[in-house]
């Protein structure tokens, strides 16, 4: 996770790399830790969630340790080349950001409770990258199903830059956008539970040590 050519333009969608109608490699059928699909439909009652918070190996790590979590699927989105690869991805030509789709049960761990793990896990003020890993591929992102997910998201963003502001830390870079306008495309196999394949494996996220509120309400307009 450490190669790939830095890029810190977002390409338009005239400059972005064409892409291709259908997805040219497999996505393994099941997850290795959890064991369910990784690839929907998913079953009745569960929700979807998508995160981009640095190297998505270590980020997939975070949420499929969380109790609550059903499955967990890396890959890309946020950009505009249709079924990108990896290595177009770290060309910086795609727009992309790496993700992380969370599909969870809302019984067991709630949005807000994921919202408050994704704050924690990584510093959203870093622009274009994460730690070492520099490139608009490691730009934070939420990218929200639904408006209480978009409620929700930018209610925790604000509540969580008064305590980074207070803890002298810089301004939330993160984008908060629907998941409806960003697709999501599934990253290549061995990128899939990297991490438990590879426990010895890179990992390049951290946190800032700022604690996230839960719960905060969006305010009434």
């Amino acid at each position: 996770m450490l190669f790939g050519s830095h890029k810190n333009h977002l390409p338009t969608a005239d400059e972005a790399l064409p892409g291709r109608p259908e997805r040219e490699f497999r996505v393994p059928e099941r997850h290795t830790v959890l064991g369910n699909p990784l690839l929907g439909p998913y079953p009745e009652g569960l929700e979807v969630a998508d995160f981009a918070m640095g190297c998505f190996w270590g980020a997939e790590r975070i949420f499929w340790r969380a109790d609550g979590v059903w499955t967990t699927l890396v890959g890309y989105q946020g950009g505009h080349t249709p079924n990108p690869t990896y290595e177009e991805v770290c060309s910086g030509m795609t727009g992309h950001t790496e993700g992380v789709r969370v599909v969870f049960d809302p019984s067991k761990i709630s949005y807000e409770n994921l919202l408050k793990l994704f704050w924690e896990s990584h510093d959203p003020t870093q622009g274009f990258r994460q730690g070492n890993d520099t490139g608009t591929q490691y730009r934070s992102a939420i990218h929200t199903h639904g408006p209480a997910q978009q409620a929700a998201a930018e209610a925790s963003r604000d509540a969580y830059q008064k305590e980074l502001t207070a803890a002298r830390h810089a301004a939330i870079t993160t984008e908060i956008l629907p998941a409806a306008d960003r697709p999501f495309y599934p990253a290549e196999g061995y990128h899939q539970q990297y991490l438990d394949k590879n426990p010895a494996g890179y990992c390049g996220i951290g946190g800032t040590g700022v604690s996230c509120p839960v719960g905060v309400a969006p305010a009434e307009g």
